[in-house]
């Protein structure tokens, strides 16, 4: 392994590491800042916050990276990461609160850069291995994260926020000092036309065919958030979890996904094919999370665990399949599209889940995962829905 890669991967780990710290102590946080009881809505509007500064700036961020260089880009990037984290353990105020989750999603362009950054210093023939080992590095970091953020969170609310500063700093200094630039800095202008967030999808929109994958896309993304958006708060209440716990569950939680996510896509696909994977992939997801609902102690969510990721060996048979809906010269515009799906379903998800939580905390905390439910049978319907190949007028 070329010390560069060795510095990416070292990088993602950390920065997967310290967003992971902060998911089990956040609503505990944002308690004490706002001496609210319920704090649903302000997670919400927090993760939506961060989601639309990426969903605006990642393009500009992406043009920089190619006129500018990488290595430019990933610094400015690590150091909005720690500039975030710093609010966070300091902040006062929900306004700074904000202000700091705003600014890390202007910069966050750690993985988008990291995966250029491979691209660049890879041949051909390795990309698709090192990508694997990106995507793997991520996951052994967010399994560290959750499960050190709870244990620091239950001494000092602060402290895991002031642990994520100090990773991303160590992480700015690494590749501060050691590592080098990937690629030439381009001389081409920047078309500032290329820069806005709504182009791809108004493509898309004009492509009546692509739309049933396009809603795939973003309803599967936006179930994703309901995870983020809600699962501390979840625990706190249907089953009493300090910190430790909630963020045992997540680390528990990335282990499975990452040994699902690992072995068993390929095998789905080969046995079942694509369509078939997603579709047993969303109904173990129902499985489980009627079993998440329904659960009244704490050892039935770790026992549904293996089940619920299930829910994503799906997940690359759906990538594969949403390839085969446009020919060959539109597959990058495509793929700018499902992009824009996923951005705005992240922007919208956090603000829907969060409201509806709200809604039932009282009556019933696990309702929130029957509403997942619902909207995991619609992408369903839409999957069923999509041509077994590839339509004839794609690239009309």
């Amino acid at each position: 392994m070329t010390r560069p890669l060795a510095v990416i991967f070292i990088a993602i780990v950390l920065d997967a590491a310290g967003i992971g710290l902060i998911f089990p102590i956040l609503p505990s946080l944002i308690a004490e800042v706002t001496q609210k009881g319920d704090v649903a809505p302000y997670i919400g509007v927090m993760t939506a916050l961060y989601a639309a500064m990426q969903f605006v700036f990642a393009p500009v961020l992406g043009a920089l990276s190619d006129r500018l260089g990488r290595r430019p880009v990933l610094l400015i990037s690590l150091t909005g990461a720690a500039v975030n984290y710093l609010f966070l353990a300091f902040a006062p105020n929900l306004f700074l609160l904000l202000l700091g989750r705003a600014i890390a999603g202007l910069t966050s362009a750690n993985t988008s850069v990291a995966a250029a950054y491979i691209t660049d210093i890879s041949p051909e023939e390795k990309r698709a291995r090192r990508f694997g080992l990106l995507n793997a590095m991520f996951g052994v970091g967010f399994i560290i994260g959750p499960v050190l953020g709870g244990l620091l969170g239950d001494h000092w609310v602060r402290l895991p926020f002031l642990a994520a500063a100090a990773l991303n700093g160590f992480n700015l200094a690494l590749a501060f000092l050691v590592l080098p630039e990937s690629r030439k800095p381009g001389q081409e202008r920047i078309v500032l036309t290329a820069l806005n967030p709504l182009l791809p999808l108004r493509w898309a929109f004009s492509m009546k065919n692509l739309l049933p994958i396009v809603l795939v896309f973003f309803i599967f993304s936006g179930l994703g958030e309901a995870y983020g958006t809600c699962w501390a708060l979840w625990g706190r209440d249907a089953f009493g979890w300090n910190g430790l716990w909630i963020g045992l569950s997540l680390g528990t939680y990335g282990i499975c996904q990452t040994l699902a996510q690992a072995f068993l896509p390929g095998p789905a696909v080969r046995l079942f094919g694509e369509r078939g994977a997603v579709l047993i992939g969303v109904v173990s997801a129902c499985a489980a999370l009627a079993v998440l609902a329904l659960a009244d102690e704490g050892w039935m969510v770790f026992a549904a665990m293996p089940v619920l990721v299930l829910g994503g060996i799906g997940v690359p048979a759906l990538q594969s399949l949403a390839t085969r809906q446009v020919d060959e010269g539109r597959q990058g515009q495509f793929q700018g599209v499902l992009q824009s799906a996923v951005s705005l379903a992240s922007v919208v998800a956090p603000l829907g889940f969060s409201s509806f939580y709200f809604m039932v905390r009282e009556q019933w905390p696990g309702a929130i995962w029957l509403s997942v439910i619902i909207f995991q049978a619609l992408g369903a319907s839409l999957i069923l829905s999509l041509p077994f190949a590839k339509p004839r007028n794609a690239a009309a």
